[in-house]
């Protein structure tokens, strides 16, 4: 299995001229692109000659995928405290809608308590494709992969133990915090997970503690549905999922790609 051995740090944002461009991040400036996120998967990247400082662009979510899947219990104690099943012989799938989506700053907005009274965070390394995959080898599965960026699988978990399948509880608008950029050339299956709430930690995990290994849930994946660049392959969480509440904020920290932060509302 291959990685790409260039690391770089992709950012897609609005511009003050209310533009949506991508950049690449370097001692903190962003060099604005021209390209499309199909020119720069395909290494076309063309520099348009303007520097940013972040500060000054609204960040928003990395990619604009087809899919948004998510693989759940891929940790053990992550499947027990939840009330799943350690140890699956398959993965666990489910899916979550483009419209749960909201980049690094953006607020999480808790459902009514008519709907829900247990929204929980889940902080989890996501995968981004970088070329159409079906039927991929497990070990040609990582050379699919354009980058890693951070997810946030905000759960009503009260509703996973009731509803047969996990669309509802998954699948309400700002339950999927993604970004707060692309890392490429990294290595997915060692990476460390650090959760936040209101700065105290909750979770702390790494890659190499899943159940499943990742080129296994990209190939496994890729019988079932053809991966598209740009679609979201979201890993699992670690242990110490826990409940929000409205003015928590909350962090997951992924070494190597940053921190993305989120407001509850």
């Amino acid at each position: 299995m291959k990685l790409q051995q260039k690391t770089q740090t992709i950012v897609r944002y609005l511009s003050a001229d209310e533009k949506v461009y991508y950049g690449i991040i370097e001692d903190g400036e962003i060099l604005q692109l021209t390209s499309s996120f199909t020119e720069i998967i395909n290494d076309e990247i063309t520099f348009d000659g303007v520097r940013l400082n972040i500060g000054d662009v609204k960040i928003l979510e990395p990619v604009v995928p087809q899919k948004v899947i998510n693989f759940g219990w891929t940790y053990t104690e992550h499947a027990k405290e939840t009330g799943g099943q350690a140890n699956l012989k398959e993965p666990f799938l489910f899916l979550k809608p483009a419209s749960s989506l909201i980049p690094n700053g953006g607020d999480i907005i808790l459902p009514s308590t008519k709907l829900t009274n247990q929204v929980e965070l889940e902080g989890e390394v996501a995968l981004i494709i970088g070329k159409r995959g079906k039927n991929i080898k497990e070990e040609e599965a990582l050379d699919y992969v354009f980058g890693c960026t951070i997810f946030n699988d905000v759960t009503a978990r009260d509703l996973t133990k009731t509803d047969p399948q996990f669309t509802r509880a998954k699948g309400f608008d700002t339950f999927g915090p993604l970004g707060p950029w692309v890392v490429t050339g990294l290595d997915p299956t060692n990476l460390q997970i650090v959760t936040t709430l209101n700065d105290q930690v909750v979770q702390n995990g790494n890659t190499n503690q899943m159940s499943f290994s990742i080129p296994f849930l990209i190939s496994w994946i890729s019988q079932v549905m053809t991966l598209e660049p740009g679609d979201v392959l979201a890993t699992g969480s670690p242990s110490g999922s826990c409940p929000m509440k409205s003015g928590d904020v909350v962090t997951v920290e992924v070494e190597k790609i940053g921190k993305l932060c989120n407001y509850v509302k």
